[in-house]
């Protein structure tokens, strides 16, 4: 018998940063594969309060089905959190909570393309966009990115060679992989271009508030005149994953219809999980908690970068990010990261080949590395690993090479 599925189906695979984590769960393994926060900074005990009064005063509220939209307390918090971090006026009635950013990323895709539609992204990007957009299977154009973003001249080259383009995806703070942060006269210049060829710009920004150095940069929706920028935010990062607390923030007409969307999806998202969430905002500091966090991170970072120039090969050329979770590598040309990583494993230290994370491929030397969910001791023992892994692949691969080839 011949099993038939829709056409989108083979567009998709399956995460390649699920499928590594599959090998991380063995406790040898140190990991540098998830993009996930450090679980012992967790509020654990505050946030179990919290859930106790939840139920006590409010339980049978907490178990029922609710709107759409939202706890419209939290989304009043929400939009709050918006102009104290983001700088972006927004109203509470324009906030839609969602089932975590990935399924802001589904329902933006599905409002936004249709199929062979055109979206432009940075290169590379996060691999969970590419996931949740290929599910429309739309046409991807990677647009040239360097250390302060997009590089508006290729942007607007590419625009007026796609003139079409119906969407553009970004990370401007900390990005997922490269750790890149766009500088203000980019997100200037950026929201200049787009504005002129009126194309939707989705930001998404889970990592903003995890700056370890340096001043907060306003953000795209900040300076979106027109409602053309779709904010995706999100509790995962700052406070609990396991919640899936997040958001998108937009302007009606296409507010309306992203809850349509979400009607569709899930009618809602779990009451209780945003009960929970709004109390602890009333009864507890976020940015107090994040300013714990921050110490951690930045120690944690610090090692991983201190570790990379010790240990590296040269050749081998990383970046330096000033916040968010993630480190991104380029190893030279010719070698793999897919290659290594199999030699990783065996070493018991795991990564993010490179390649997924752009969209039509290519780039197989590059890699990421995560440093939030590590103790220092082990991420330094984890690149050591990992360097040593990496010139016994460079050292075959200059044996290959030397090979003459049979006559």
């Amino acid at each position: 018998m011949t099993t038939r599925f829709a056409r989108r189906m083979e567009a998709l695979k399956a995460s390649e940063i699920r499928e590594i984590l599959k090998v991380t769960q063995r406790p040898e393994v140190i990991s540098f594969a998830g993009g996930l926060p450090a679980p012992e900074l967790f509020p654990v005990k505050t946030l179990a309060a919290a859930t106790q009064k939840v139920f006590e005063e409010d339980g049978m509220r907490a178990l029922q089905y609710s709107t759409t939209e939202g706890h419209a307390p939290l989304r009043r918090k929400i939009a709050e959190r918006m102009q104290s971090t983001w700088n972006a006026c927004v109203a509470p009635d324009q906030i839609l909570v969602t089932s975590g950013s990935q399924q802001g990323l589904d329902l933006t895709g599905k409002l936004l393309l249709d199929e062979g539609d055109v979206v432009l992204c940075e290169s590379p990007t996060y691999l969970g966009a590419i996931s949740a957009w290929n599910v429309v299977r739309p046409r991807w154009v990677e647009v040239e990115t360097d250390d302060d973003g997009m590089v508006p001249a290729a942007l607007e080259r590419t625009l007026r060679t796609y003139p079409n383009a119906k969407a553009i995806y970004v990370i401007p703070n900390f990005q997922n992989p490269s750790g890149r942060t766009w500088s203000l006269e980019r997100r200037h210049q950026f929201m200049e271009i787009v504005e002129k060829h009126d194309v939707w710009v989705v930001e998404d920004n889970p990592y903003g508030e995890l700056r370890l150095e340096g001043e907060p940069i306003p953000s795209l929706k900040s300076m979106d005149r027109r409602g053309r920028v779709l904010a995706l935010g999100t509790f995962s990062k700052v406070f609990c994953p396991g919640l899936r607390i997040a958001w998108i923030a937009a302007e009606n007409p296409a507010y309306e219809k992203l809850v349509i969307l979400k009607q569709g999806a899930d009618l809602q998202t779990s009451t209780l999980g945003q009960l929970q969430v709004n109390r602890y905002l009333e009864e507890n500091d976020l940015d107090a908690d994040i300013a714990r966090i921050l110490p951690v991170y930045r120690e944690r970072r610090d090692a991983m970068l201190a570790a990379l120039d010790a240990a590296m090969p040269p050749g081998v050329t990383w970046t330096r990010p000033s916040g968010g979770l993630f480190v991104w590598m380029t190893l030279p040309e010719g070698l793999s990261a897919r290659t290594l990583l199999d030699e990783c494993v065996r070493q018991n230290v795991a990564f993010v080949p490179g390649g997924a994370f752009y969209p039509n491929g290519d780039h197989e030397n590059t890699l990421r590395l995560n440093y939030s969910n590590m103790p220092v001791e082990r991420i330094r023992e984890g690149v050591r690993r990992l360097a040593a892994a990496l010139e016994k692949e460079m050292a075959r691969a200059e044996m290959h090479q030397e090979v003459p080839a049979t006559p």
